[in-house]
């Protein structure tokens, strides 16, 4: 007999694409069914069917403060006795705004927007606008949403489905793309004394997680701003899975990397449909109606959605031992994990920074996107079932990031360790 989930997705596959509505949600990678979840508090999440779940997605990133927070959940009902979406200017915009800029250095004005890859995309359009140049460089496994110019050589849900890039896009679409490779700053500079003076921008993920989690050398960040400041090309930082996670400052913070624009997703929304893009003063004075670089959007800086997130970092800013816990826990499951591998002969690695960590299943140290490639995702696909199996929630995809929240606990990492040896040892009698 079919599980409820099984039968939903027969029944989803008639009227959605792939039975999903964003790829990263489909167990194709994996060779299974997608469980559909009902609904998630703390570090649980709990499917269709009664199966409850340690989970380590968190909404993609966003839930670091646990599914459901009790603060983050009556702030939005609060919100939502006034009107759904006004289409308005509101206070609650006003008050998010200043907060991020009065306490992030680097970010001295910001635009609300309704998603990750709509802050890119604003984003690059206004480094072009700012420096009067077209091309722009991206790192090949770094993903910056789904916009034209920005489907090249990318990680996240287009690495998983094996497709590089994507029908529809046009070649005049991506013809002012560079692609280099991360952690490689020679790479950058070829790109650069290639096209002198016409790079507008160098955009990176300061720690790589949409081809799995792929952490910066030393120098790396620091020599991409070194690049930009001798090139008069900007500096931006994605930070839509980094951002308000690894610090509160995020990656830029964490590193002490200065870059001139700055990326968001739905962690300043409490884990709702939000973007946004910030940085400099003089760059983000290009942006209309204060310039001429066109930007719009109808529900940008929906009230509900700023209430959530005002709330979200005001606890995140108000409670920054938080991230020292993150810190600690991110330690002892990840380099548990590594322990565990090592223990066992598998071959694979854990690379890890705070609470963001993925499993590698290669020989070789995972460094930039060609590596990340060598890893075997058939057995990644033997993992996650098992880890499914035992109650562990994990992305469907060798590519994707695990993440931590505040409400995972000691025992609870216990736990997931226990399986994971269970899942060795399961291996080393295969």
């Amino acid at each position: 007999m079919k599980t409820h989930s099984e039968r939903l997705f027969d029944e989803a596959v008639r009227y959605i694409p792939g039975g999903v509505n964003s790829p990263v949600r489909a167990y194709q990678a994996v060779g299974m069914t997608p469980r559909f979840m009902q609904g998630a508090t703390g570090p649980y999440i709990f499917d269709v069917d009664g199966n409850k779940y340690i989970d380590y997605i968190c909404s993609w990133g966003p839930m670091i403060l646990g599914h459901n927070d009790p603060e983050v959940l009556k702030s939005v009902v609060e919100a939502c006795e006034y009107g759904l979406s006004l289409g308005t200017a509101t206070e609650i915009e006003v008050c998010i705004a200043k907060f991020i800029c009065t306490k992030i250095p680097h970010v001295e004005m910001i635009r609300m927007v309704n998603s990750g890859t709509e802050a890119v995309m604003s984003a690059v359009r206004v480094a072009r606008g700012f420096t009067g140049r077209d091309k722009i460089i991206k790192f090949a496994g770094c993903y910056h949403g789904h916009s034209d110019a920005m489907l090249v050589s990318a990680g996240s849900g287009v690495m998983t489905s094996g497709v590089p890039d994507s029908l529809g896009v046009t070649k005049g679409a991506t013809k002012d793309t560079l692609t280099a490779c991360y952690n490689d700053l020679e790479s950058v500079k070829e790109l650069l004394d290639a096209n002198k003076d016409r790079v507008a921008a160098i955009i990176v993920e300061p720690v790589a997680a949409n081809m799995g989690v792929v952490l910066p050398k030393p120098g790396f960040l620091e020599g991409l701003r070194k690049l930009c400041d001798e090139t008069g090309s900007l500096l931006i930082f994605d930070e839509v899975i980094t951002g308000f996670r690894l610090s509160f400052g995020g990656a830029a913070e964490y590193f002490g990397v200065r870059p001139d624009l700055v990326t968001y997703g739905k962690i300043i929304g409490g884990g709702m449909p939000v973007g946004a893009y910030g940085g400099r003063r003089d760059v983000m004075s290009f942006v209309s109606p204060a310039g001429d670089v066109y930007q719009a959007g109808t529900l940008s800086g929906n009230p509900i959605a700023m209430a959530a997130g005002m709330t979200q970092l005001q606890i995140l800013y108000n409670h920054k031992d938080k991230y020292k816990e993150l810190d600690r826990l991110g330690v002892k499951l990840y380099g548990g994990m590594e322990e565990l591998c090592h223990q066992y002969d598998l071959e694979a690695h854990v690379n890890y920074i705070g609470s963001l960590g993925s499993l590698f299943f290669t020989q070789e140290e995972v460094i930039d996107y060609d590596l990340a490639k060598t890893a075997d995702t058939k057995e990644f696909a033997r993992y996650f079932a098992f880890m499914l199996e035992q109650g562990i929630h994990l992305a469907p995809s060798q590519f994707e990031a695990m993440f931590l929240s505040c409400m995972h606990t000691d025992a609870i990492i216990d736990e997931t360790l226990n399986i994971f040896e269970r899942y060795l040892n399961d291996t080393k009698i295969v």
